[in-house]
C-alpha cells in the first residue's frame, strides 16, 4: 500500500468533481426537493392537519389562561332540577330568576336558553328580560344546498325586550373538537353576531360598566368585532382552568340565597348543565376536563373577547415560509457536520420549532403550526442517512461478494493486496475490509465447528458469563423455555438442572465424591470456583427440567501464552442411553425368572417323573407341564406382537368398529364363559349408527381381545361386561374437532386404584399381582394396547376405581379422519 497525506475535507466542493462527489451533490439536493414537498404538503394540504390539531391542543392543556372575576356562570344544574321539577320549567320561573339578578344590579346577563314557542308567559318574561340588559340566543341551521340557514328566534315579545340576539352555533374540526368560533354567522340574507360578542361590544363602547372596569388588552389593536361581512373566525385559547369561572345554582339565585354583591356589576351567563340536558362539546382540554357544556364555552368566548386574547391562525404561506428555515439549516449542516452531529441538529431543530410556535401562541396570540417544519427535518434526516448507509453498504457488498466469489483461505494465510485506490475514506474502507474478511473467516470457522457438535456448548469469559452458545445449545434451552444463555452466568444458565451422581460413582472414595457434590450443588456451576475445577472436569451426570438425563463437563480456554481466558461446558444427552440399558435390564430380568422359571419347571417334572418306578400321575402331571410351556409360548408371544406393534408397518384396511368387538368377543368368550360372566355388545339398529375406522385388523382385534381378557380376569364371577360404541357426530360433540368414534368396555370386576392409574400402560406393571396371584401375565399387554390405539391416531382413557369396576375407552378417528401416512400406509 502506497503511504499517502490526502486528508479528509469537510468542504463538499472538494469532491465535487469526482464521481463520488457529483452523486454526493445530487443526492443532496434530491434529499432538499423531498423536504421542500413534504412541506409544501403538510402547508397546503390536510396531511398533517391531524397532528397540526394534537400539537395546537397539547400547547393549551400546558399553561392555564387568567379568567376574569366579572363573569359569572348561573348553572341550570341537577339540584336546580330536582328542586325545581322537570326540564322545560314554565317560564314564570325564568322570569323570577331574571328578576332577582335585576335586583342585584348586574352589568349584563347572557341568556343561554331557546325560548322560540309562544307561552301565556311571554308577557311576563319579557317584562324580566327588560329589567336587565339582556341578551338572547339565536339558533342558525345549517345551510342547506342553495346556501341559504334558517334562524330559529325568540318569541317577538321576547326579542323586541331583549338587549339583543346572537347566535350560538359552534363548528366543530374534522376530528370532532371546537376549537373556533365565528364573531358572524349567517347567509346573504341576514348576518347574525356570536351571543357573547354582542356584550363584548357594549362594554368596549362604554354601554356597559363591569364591576373591574374595562379589562386590560393583550394587544395594542383596536378593538375587534366590527362586520366586514366575513366571518372573522379565531381561536379560542381554552385552558385547563376553561371551567373555573364563579358558578351559582339556579335555585340558589332564585330562592334569594346568594348575596346581590356576588352579581353586582358582573355579567351573567345562564346556561343548562345538568346532565342529559346540555350540548356538550369536546374542546382541546376535554382530556382534563372532559366535554364542556355549551354555557362555559360561552364564558370563555367572552372572556376572550374582553381581554383581546383571541388567537389568530396564520395564513398557510407564513407557515410554508416559516418552515423552510429548519430544512436549510439541517441541509447545510449535512454539508459539514457528522452523523452524529447531525442527529443533534436534527434534535434542536424540533425543539426550536415548537418552542417558536409555543412562544407565539402564548405571548403573540398567532398560531403557527410547528408540525411542517418538524416533519421536514424528520423525514428529510432519515432519509439522507439512509442514502449514506446505502452507499456503505453498497460497497461492503462489492467486499463481501468478492470474498465469496474468492477460494476458503483457511488454513491458508490471507494474501495482501498491494495498493488501495481512492480517496482516504475509500482506501480505509479497503483496510477495513481486509481486515474483517481474516475476522469473518476465522469466527465463521469457529462457529461451523461449534455448530456442527450435535451437544449443546457453552463458552464463557473468564469471569463465567456465557459469550457464544452453539446451535445445539439454543435449541436446547428454547425447548426448556428458559431464556438464551448469552450474557448471563454460567451458573445461572444451568442453575436449573438438577444433580444425579458424579461420574463412576461406586466405589468408597467416589460415594464421598457424590456426596460432596451434591453439598456443595449448584456451587459446582460457578467456573470461577478452582475448588470445583477437578471434579467438573471430569463430568457428574445433572437432570433437566424434562427429565432427561446429561452429562455435564468443564473445560479450559486459554490463550497462546496458557492463560486461562474461559471455559467451555458441554452437555451430553444420555437419556437414551439410561432408556437401553433400563430395557436390558428388564429383559434380562424378565429373561432370568419369567421366561426361565417356566422351563426350570418343565425339566424338573420331567425328572421327577422319569425317577418314579410306576408313574401314576402321568395326567396330572402332563397338564402342568403344559401349562408352563403354554405361559413360556404365551409371553414370547407377547414379546413379539408388542415388538410388531411398535415398529413394523400397519396393513390399514376400512373395517366395523363393531364387528371387530364382536370378534374379540368371540375370541374371549370361552374364558368369559367359564367364570360366568356375561359379554354384552350394544349395537345400534340404524346401519349409520355402525362406527366405521381404518386400521390394521389383526393388530386392533388383538388390542381389543388384551381389553376384554383383563376384564374377565379382573372380575369376579357371575358379572356383566358391557361394550358400548359412540357415533362420529357424538365423539366430536365429546370436545374434539376431528370426528372420531370411541367403543368403551366396561366390567364390574375389582378396580384398579387410583395411585396406580399413572403407571397402568408401562411394560411389566401388574396390578392385584399381590391379591390374586393365581392371575398370570407378564405386563405387556396394556403396554401392547397404548402403542396400537396410539399409532391408529386414537388415545385411551381409563376410568376405574376400586370395588365399582374398570371402564376402558378407546378414541378412533373415524374412517373420513383416519391418517393415511408413508409409515401407516394403506396395503393392497
Amino acid at each position: 500500500m502506497h503511504a499517502t497525506s490526502t486528508r479528509l475535507s469537510l468542504d463538499p466542493r472538494a469532491r465535487f468533481g469526482r464521481r463520488a462527489g457529483r452523486r454526493f451533490l445530487i443526492e443532496w439536493v434530491s434529499v432538499g426537493c423531498l423536504g421542500l414537498v413534504v412541506i409544501l404538503l403538510t402547508s397546503f394540504g390536510r396531511i398533517g392537519i391531524g397532528i397540526d390539531q394534537l400539537v395546537y391542543d397539547q400547547f393549551l392543556t400546558l399553561r392555564e389562561q387568567p379568567l376574569l372575576s366579572d363573569i359569572v356562570v348561573v348553572e341550570i344544574d341537577n339540584a336546580s332540577i330536582d328542586e325545581l321539577g322537570r326540564w322545560p320549567w314554565p317560564r314564570s320561573v325564568h322570569a323570577r330568576l331574571l328578576e332577582q339578578i335585576a335586583a342585584a344590579g348586574p352589568a349584563a346577563v347572557i341568556y343561554d336558553v331557546l325560548f322560540t314557542e309562544p307561552n301565556a308567559d311571554d308577557a311576563e318574561l319579557a317584562h324580566a328580560i327588560a329589567l336587565s340588559p339582556t341578551y338572547l340566543p339565536v339558533l342558525l341551521t345549517p345551510p342547506d344546498a342553495s346556501g341559504a340557514r334558517t334562524v330559529d328566534k325568540p318569541v317577538a315579545p321576547l326579542a323586541q325586550a331583549a338587549a339583543g340576539l346572537g347566535h350560538i352555533n359552534f363548528e366543530v374540526d374534522s376530528d370532532g373538537i371546537a376549537r373556533s368560533v365565528a364573531r358572524f354567522e349567517g347567509d346573504d340574507g341576514s348576518r347574525w353576531p356570536q351571543l357573547t360578542v354582542l356584550g363584548a361590544d357594549a362594554v368596549e363602547r362604554g354601554k356597559l360598566h363591569l364591576r373591574g372596569g374595562l379589562p386590560p388588552r393583550r394587544t395594542n389593536e383596536p378593538a375587534r368585532g366590527r362586520d366586514d361581512g366575513g366571518e372573522d373566525r379565531f381561536l379560542i385559547p381554552f385552558g385547563p382552568n376553561a371551567a373555573n369561572y364563579a358558578k351559582l345554582s339556579f335555585a340558589d339565585v332564585l330562592a334569594g340565597k346568594v348575596p346581590a354583591d356576588r352579581l353586582r356589576g358582573r355579567i351573567v351567563v345562564i346556561g343548562v348543565t345538568a346532565s342529559g340536558l346540555y350540548d356538550r362539546f369536546a374542546t382541546p382540554v376535554s382530556g382534563e376536563l372532559g366535554p364542556l357544556p355549551g354555557v362555559y364555552i360561552h364564558a370563555n368566548v367572552l372572556d376572550t373577547l374582553l381581554t383581546g386574547r383571541e388567537i389568530q391562525p396564520v395564513e398557510l404561506w407564513v407557515v410554508f415560509a416559516a418552515a423552510l428555515g429548519p430544512l436549510a439549516a439541517l441541509l447545510a449542516g449535512f454539508l459539514v457536520l457528522s452523523p452524529r452531529r447531525s442527529l443533534l441538529l436534527t434534535g434542536a431543530l424540533v425543539l426550536l420549532a415548537a418552542a417558536g410556535s409555543a412562544l407565539l401562541l402564548y405571548d403573540g396570540r398567532l398560531w403557527i403550526s410547528p408540525v411542517p417544519a418538524i416533519l421536514g427535518v424528520v423525514i428529510v434526516y432519515p432519509i439522507w442517512n439512509w442514502r449514506r448507509l446505502e452507499t456503505t453498504m453498497a460497497y461492503l457488498r462489492g467486499e463481501l461478494q468478492r470474498l465469496a466469489d474468492e477460494p476458503h483461505l483457511l488454513p491458508e494465510t490471507p494474501k495482501r493486496r498491494r495498493e488501495f485506490g481512492g480517496d482516504v475514506l475509500e482506501q480505509h474502507m479497503a483496510l477495513m475490509a481486509q481486515a474483517a474478511q481474516r475476522v469473518q473467516d476465522m469466527k465463521r470457522f469457529v462457529w461451523d465447528s461449534l455448530d456442527s457438535v450435535p451437544e449443546p456448548i457453552l463458552v464463557s469469559d473468564v469471569a463465567g458469563v456465557v459469550l457464544i452458545a452453539n446451535h445445539a445449545a439454543k435449541a436446547h434451552f428454547a425447548r426448556l423455555g428458559a431464556p438464551m444463555p448469552e450474557g448471563q452466568p454460567m451458573r445461572n444458565v444451568l442453575g436449573g438442572l438438577a444433580l444425579v451422581k458424579t461420574i463412576d460413582a461406586g466405589a468408597a472414595s467416589d460415594n464421598e465424591r457424590n456426596l460432596y457434590a451434591h453439598a456443595h450443588w449448584p456451587a459446582l456451576l460457578d467456573p470461577t470456583r478452582g475448588e470445583f475445577a477437578a471434579l467438573m472436569a471430569q463430568g457428574v451426570e445433572v437432570r433437566d427440567a424434562n427429565e432427561r438425563d446429561h452429562l455435564l463437563r468443564y473445560a479450559t480456554c486459554t490463550n497462546a501464552q496458557g492463560e486461562t481466558t474461559g471455559w467451555i461446558a458441554g452437555l451430553v444427552d444420555v437419556s437414551a442411553l439410561h432408556a437401553a440399558e433400563r430395557q436390558r435390564e428388564d429383559a434380562l430380568r424378565l429373561l432370568s425368572h419369567d421366561m426361565r422359571s417356566p422351563q426350570a419347571s418343565i425339566i424338573a417334572l420331567v425328572e421327577i417323573e422319569r425317577a418314579r418306578a410306576e408313574p401314576v400321575l402321568a395326567r396330572s402331571l402332563l397338564e402342568r407341564i403344559e401349562r408352563y410351556a403354554r405361559r413360556a409360548l404365551t409371553l414370547a408371544d407377547d414379546f413379539v406382537q408388542l415388538a410388531r406393534a411398535e415398529s413394523q408397518v400397519y396393513v390399514l384396511e376400512p373395517l366395523s368398529l363393531t364387528e371387530l368387538v364382536i370378534d374379540a368377543s368371540d375370541e374371549v368368550w370361552p374364558q368369559a364363559h367359564a367364570k360366568r360372566i356375561t359379554l354384552d355388545t350394544e349395537t345400534g339398529n340404524d346401519a349409520d349408527d355402525d362406527p366405521w375406522i381404518c386400521a390394521d385388523r389383526s393388530l386392533m382385534t388383538r388390542a381389543l381381545v388384551n381389553i376384554l381378557n383383563n376384564a374377565v380376569k379382573y372380575s369376579p364371577p357371575d358379572t356383566r361386561i358391557v361394550c358400548s360404541f359412540a357415533s362420529p357426530l357424538a365423539a366430536k360433540h365429546a370436545g374434539s374437532e376431528a370426528p372420531r368414534v370411541s367403543c368403551t368396555i366396561r366390567d364390574q370386576g375389582y378396580g384398579i386404584p387410583k395411585d396406580q392409574q399413572a403407571g397402568l400402560f408401562e411394560r411389566f406393571h401388574r396390578f392385584h399381582e399381590a391379591e390374586r396371584p393365581e392371575v398370570g401375565g407378564a405386563g405387556l399387554g396394556m403396554a401392547f394396547i397404548k402403542t396400537v390405539v396410539t399409532r391408529h391416531g386414537g388415545s385411551v382413557e381409563v376410568v376405574s376405581a376400586p370395588g365399582e369396576g374398570t371402564a376402558f375407552t378407546v378414541w378412533l378417528p373415524a374412517l373420513d379422519d383416519a391418517p393415511l401416512d408413508e409409515s401407516n400406509a394403506l396395503r393392497t
